[in-house]
């Protein structure tokens, strides 16, 4: 279902420019346009908030209260990333309501989110253990090594499939629709979306998020 739309050759290998690559420049354009929308209007913030200033406070005091109440004396550190990270994946995820592929349909898109977050774990592992984070995973007994270094090399793909896997469903069952349901599929499947594309899309960015934020401070331990 991802189509190519630009070839071109780099290193005499031959690359294509895919929806998926247009999917993701149009989400990211569009929170670029949000996020400077928002910052000007901050810097003019008005005592009695408008409609546009109650919905950016609305938005930032959701994600702070989301980050702290996870992460507590964290917060402060990784509320950028985690605001950054929510914003980006439910945009993405509920693009399919405007006619886009979501990016997180593909997992060229999924994974390296999931790459991102498993560095942030193993340097906050390693900067706040220091040794410990390597004789950790011969705990509780050495026998247990590789059971425990398998564990923690999944962390990225388990974060990035579930992601993936969960939007990809939802995408697939939209498209058979339209497809088999051609004249019949008029009105109807916008409760179909409200559920795959907005419900689902929000729950899939919640538990990537606590999942993220919760492996963070289980690597920060007590520090």
């Amino acid at each position: 279902m991802v189509h190519g739309l630009i070839k071109y050759e780099l290193f005499g290998q031959e690359l294509w420019i895919t929806t998926t690559h247009v999917s993701v420049l149009i989400v990211m354009a569009v929170l670029l346009i949000f996020a400077v929308a928002a910052n000007r209007r901050i810097k003019r913030a008005e005592e009695i908030p408008g409609g546009f200033q109650n919905v950016v406070e609305l938005i930032v005091e959701m994600l702070d209260k989301m980050v702290e109440g996870s992460m507590g004396k964290y917060a402060g550190k990784f509320v950028n990333y985690i605001s950054a990270l929510f914003l980006f994946i439910f945009v993405s995820n509920i693009s399919g309501l405007f006619g886009l592929r979501p990016p997180t349909a593909d997992y060229g898109v999924t994974l390296p989110l999931g790459l991102i977050t498993f560095g942030i774990i193993q340097y906050n592992n390693i900067k706040y253990n220091k040794v410990g984070a390597f004789t950790g995973l011969f705990q509780p007994l050495p026998l247990l090594f590789p059971i425990n270094l398998i564990g923690e090399i999944a962390v990225p793909f388990s974060l990035s499939l579930r992601l993936f896997g969960n939007i990809l469903s939802g995408t697939v069952m939209m498209s058979l629709i339209y497809q088999l349901l051609t004249k019949f599929a008029v009105g109807w499947p916008g409760i179909l979306h409200i559920y795959f594309d907005v419900f689902s899309g929000a729950i899939q960015t919640y538990v990537f998020c606590m999942l993220t934020m919760t492996y963070i401070a289980n690597a920060r331990g007590d520090a």
